[in-house]
């Protein structure tokens, strides 16, 4: 007999989301955001600020996202104000991607030896104690259990040119996942680190000689060929459906295989 899944099973529909990353129609969050809407859910959007806003505020319509709120996590209390709406409107959340990371550019474009306190301590805060923050949050209001994503990259497990104190943050990540995944896994919520290959994002333009790792990344991938937003929130979605509710606490990388060769 072949089964008869109920909705659930092979779509968002009545699944509520939380989309945080999203910066203009290039992103990574936008991709996963289309995705998540394709199957039905119904998304709250957040943007970085004013001058994001009328980037995003568009793509939000096309959502037809009923929450839009301004979120810096370097801005005391915003993170708390987007989950207290969230909780008062919809008193639910089923999933949450945080597609957002930062580094200062002395920081990042120097070698991890040299990098300051502070610009170490931002790195970090960004682009890692933010996802326990928001897994923190999410947490209460996934009663029925739910997914949190995140974002990574290759550079985390490999030293990659240029990518310097943004790897040792994403190594962090990951680590992060994994015991997320293990406190948060007998409450039904699982925990997923997503890795990409090189895409030509507005965050990605901050690393030196990018074009030549997107080169890189074409040529050696058993597919030869880069990732799209789209490749991306189409295996992100797949993970915030029911049918993946036993997959928790790995890194998925959407890369085409480069990260299987050496």
């Amino acid at each position: 007999m072949i089964p008869v899944y109920p909705d659930t099973k092979v779509a968002l529909k009545g699944k509520k989301g939380l989309v945080v990353g999203i910066a203009n129609d290039q992103s990574i969050a936008w991709g996963c955001a289309r995705a998540f809407r394709a199957l039905g859910a119904e998304l709250a959007v957040t943007y970085l600020n004013d001058r994001a806003k009328k980037h995003v505020e568009p793509l939000a319509q096309a959502l037809e996202a009923p929450i839009f709120m301004p979120l810096d996590v370097m801005v005391e209390g915003q993170t708390e104000q987007v989950f207290e709406r969230i909780a008062k409107e919809w008193g639910q959340l089923d999933f949450l991607l945080h597609s957002i990371a930062f580094s200062p550019k002395e920081a990042l474009h120097g070698r991890v030896v040299d990098v300051g306190r502070d610009g170490f301590l931002k790195t970090m805060d960004v682009s890692c104690w933010s996802f326990l923050r928001m897994a923190h949050l999410a947490e209460p209001l996934m009663k029925n259990g739910g997914t949190l994503f995140t974002m990574t990259y290759y550079g985390s497990q490999m030293v990659v040119e240029n990518y310097n104190i943004m790897g040792v943050a994403k190594a962090a990540l990951e680590a992060s996942v994994r015991y997320a995944a293990a406190e948060l896994g007998p409450k039904g919520i699982r925990v997923h680190a997503i890795s990409p290959g090189p895409l030509a994002t507005r965050a990605a333009s901050g690393i030196p000689e990018f074009d030549e790792l997107m080169d890189k990344a074409q040529s050696k991938a058993p597919s030869r060929s880069l990732v799209s937003i789209d490749d991306v929130g189409n295996a992100t979605a797949f993970l915030a459906l029911d049918g993946a509710r036993l997959i928790t606490g790995g890194v998925l990388y959407i890369d085409g295989g480069y990260h299987i060769i050496d």
